[in-house]
């Protein structure tokens, strides 16, 4: 029994060493590329190299690990890159036009005229004849800061005073509007300007608020004497997208056995969302298909179902994606050329084109797609340098959740992060060749471990067996020494 215990404990042990996966280290990969961190940085993001998708062994990019230098893995996660933003700021002059002899604040301006241009540009701003109070004395002011896109908004007002102002202090009150009728209070301030004798000025000179959009503005008094500023400025800010980097290639077509087709292999990790055509020749118009070849494996139960079949029952069949013409033209010395065209992202490992339109080899278009890289960030723990590894068919995924690898961290604080650069791309000539996967993608380890287990339940029939030989004997004698 203890002989039985022992093999089937060999057994299970070896079974069990087959299964678990071996230790990750670089060179099981084909190609590397050296990592770069910034000094001090301690989680950090990079966006992933043209090679990788273009030497990866896996459509989700689950080859891809990064090592230090002692071949320990490091923690990251991938995903796509973050949407960012670039904050512009303009100084727009505001045109000033002043209000005398009347109250400028309430709901609108009592015995004002004012004139404006078929485009809304405010013309003149004047005090009708026979109003009561007939004073010259300044009472507020009315800014037109101009027609605006609808990319911008007003955060600030900035004010100059007049030459020779030495102090000045008083409360105003900014309203705005869009039509001259209806105005909105949206903040009131300080300003003040005071000077010593060396001439060093002390200045709150600036009305700050929540960008938004309007035209005009009106500005009042609450304390202090009214003062007909020499300019007045406005701080327009506007947001504009930041395109994140794409990457292209380019791929040469080879004949089909299908008559006018071309074929185009392609690296399986490349995510394209846009495609295009370059033609050899000018003055070509080529009408085309692009697709895909695809298999299907459902059977049908019915002969109707079969007929009703557009695509055969298994077997692959061509998937058209993309019906369209592309063109190269001269014109007046010039080329007029059709562009990319975006696309749902589209992964595979081979491109057709069909035409109707026959071209020889030396004719035919190179295909172009493009693709936004993932970004990766990482934690730079371990010994630099750190390389970045990929090209292993068995390599299961490792990516964890981004909060993993960046607990804590706010998407503003994630955008901030800094960026780590790659080497060139080097290929690891001792790794170690990727094993035949069976038939279910599985690698060699799972029909090892299926052999080790029928090794294991044979071992253990032969000396169940013997077992139980030994058991009968045992029984004969014993029955033998009873008489």
């Amino acid at each position: 029994m203890k002989t039985t215990t022992l093999m089937f404990g060999i057994v299970l042990m070896a079974g069990a060493a087959l299964a678990a996966p071996g230790q990750d280290r670089p060179q099981d990969y084909g190609w590397s590329m050296p990592v770069t961190v910034p000094a001090g940085a301690g989680i950090v993001q990079l966006s992933l190299p043209r090679e990788v998708y273009l030497h990866a062994s896996s459509a989700s990019l689950a080859d891809v690990r990064l090592f230090d230098a002692d071949g320990k893995r490091l923690a990251y996660a991938i995903g796509a890159p973050p949407a960012q933003s670039a904050t512009q700021r303009t100084a727009i002059p505001a045109r000033i036009f002043p209000v005398t002899g009347a109250t400028a604040t309430g709901d609108g301006l009592q015995g004002i005229d004012i004139r404006t241009a078929d485009d809304g540009r405010l013309l003149s701003v004047s005090t009708r004849a026979g109003t009561a109070a007939t004073t010259a004395a300044l009472q507020a002011l009315i800014l037109d800061l101009g027609k605006q896109t609808q990319d911008k908004r007003i955060a600030a007002l900035r004010f100059t005073p007049p030459a020779r102002t030495v102090n000045y202090s008083a409360q105003v009150l900014l309203e705005v509007s869009d039509d001259l009728k209806q105005w909105d209070a949206i903040g009131t301030t300080t300003l003040n300007w005071l000077s010593n004798s060396d001439t060093q000025t002390l200045a709150n000179d600036s009305i700050s608020f929540a960008p938004r959009a309007f035209r005009y503005a009106r500005l009042s008094w609450q304390a202090g004497e009214p003062l007909a500023f020499a300019a007045i400025t406005a701080q327009a800010v506007s947001e504009t997208d930041i395109a994140a980097p794409r990457a292209t290639v380019l791929l040469q077509g080879a004949p089909s056995k299908q008559a006018n087709e071309w074929r185009y292999a392609t690296p399986l990790a490349i995510p394209a969302d846009s495609i295009a055509l370059q033609l050899t020749q000018t003055n070509t118009v080529l009408p085309v298909t692009l697709g895909v070849y695809r298999q299907n494996s459902y059977v049908p139960r019915h002969r109707l179902h079969l007929r009703q079949q557009a695509r055969p029952a298994q077997g692959a069949y061509f998937d058209p994606l993309l019906s369209t013409t592309f063109y190269r033209i001269g014109l007046d010395g010039k080329e007029r050329v059709s562009g990319d065209l975006a696309m749902p992202v589209t992964q595979t490992n081979e491109w057709v084109l069909q035409t109707e339109h026959p071209f020889s080899a030396s004719d035919a278009p190179t295909l172009h797609l493009g693709w936004t890289p993932a970004t990766v960030v990482f934690l730079a723990s371990g010994k630099p340098p750190y390389q970045l590894t990929f090209g292993n068919s068995n390599a299961a995924a490792v990516a964890q959740p981004l909060s993993q690898v960046a607990p804590g961290f706010k998407a503003d604080e994630l955008l901030a992060l800094k960026t780590a650069s790659t080497g060139p791309l080097q290929s690891n000539a001792g790794a170690a060749a990727p094993a035949p996967a069976t038939k279910d993608g599985a690698p060699w380890r799972l029909a090892a471990l299926w052999a080790a287990l029928l090794l294991g339940v044979a071992v253990l029939g032969f000396f169940a067996w013997r077992l139980l030989s030994q058991m009968k004997e045992e029984q004969g004698s014993t029955d033998k020494q009873q008489p």
